[in-house]
């Protein structure tokens, strides 16, 4: 059985009436904000489900907008997204997708675009009591939650690269909470997500980089 705190029913402290439609939207945005490795020139969010249903109403939109501007859930700012996004030359799009049904009501796809060309399609769930999961990463499936320090490295599906992961990890003393490989094909792309409960050394990044399979690497402190 799993338990539930006072602070999970009530949820975190928020900008908005919903912890699941406006806190957690704007923890989904502000994860692809600490994600995207390039200044934001444009956003796309495509919402499925309630989101798509309650977008405005419970101020999902200006949330998700206000989290890839970078705010925190309780940001008074959140109620100015638009403007904010305007002055610093982010232009956005809201599609409201209500056929789709997705594997969880509260879903987003958040479609980037930087300013150095590169572009990330992020898929977030809003689970409930403003906590949210990442399940997508560019079309492969992933899972984690944004409550530790996660370090996700994009691969070449070959041997040995996890093992080499996680022997960078143990040289540098870190403690692994979780670590799990996401593949769509045996022999193409996959991700690699290690989660720890204590702040991963950015000096380990280089190390990680040495083995050719490696491509990219994204590291998002607690």
């Amino acid at each position: 059985m799993e338990f539930l705190s006072i602070f999970d029913v009530l949820g975190p402290n928020m900008i908005g009436p919903s912890s699941s439609h406006t806190a957690g939207a704007a923890s989904i945005g502000r994860m692809a904000w600490k994600m995207f490795q390039d200044r934001i020139r444009n956003v796309k969010f495509i919402l499925y489900g309630s989101f798509a249903r309650t977008c405005q109403g419970h101020g999902t939109d200006k949330a998700l907008l206000g989290g890839i501007l970078g705010f925190e859930t309780d940001d008074i700012r959140i109620r100015k997204s638009f403007q904010h996004a305007k002055e610093q030359g982010i232009s956005y799009e809201y599609i409201l997708d209500t056929e789709t049904v997705p594997d969880h009501p509260n879903t987003v796809d958040i479609k980037l675009e930087g300013c150095k060309g590169k572009k990330m399609c992020i898929r977030g769930e809003s689970v409930g009591g403003g906590k949210i999961k990442i399940t997508r990463i560019n079309g492969i499936h992933v899972e984690f939650t944004g409550e530790y320090s996660t370090l996700i490295v994009k691969q070449s599906d070959k041997p040995g690269v996890a093992a080499h992961i996680s022997q960078s990890l143990a040289g540098q003393n870190v403690n692994i909470a979780f670590m799990r490989l996401f593949r769509e094909n045996k022999g193409e792309f996959a991700y690699t997500v290690i989660e720890s409960d204590e702040k991963i050394p950015e000096a380990i990044l280089e190390e990680i980089k040495q083995n050719p399979a490696v491509q990219e690497i994204l590291l998002v402190q607690l």
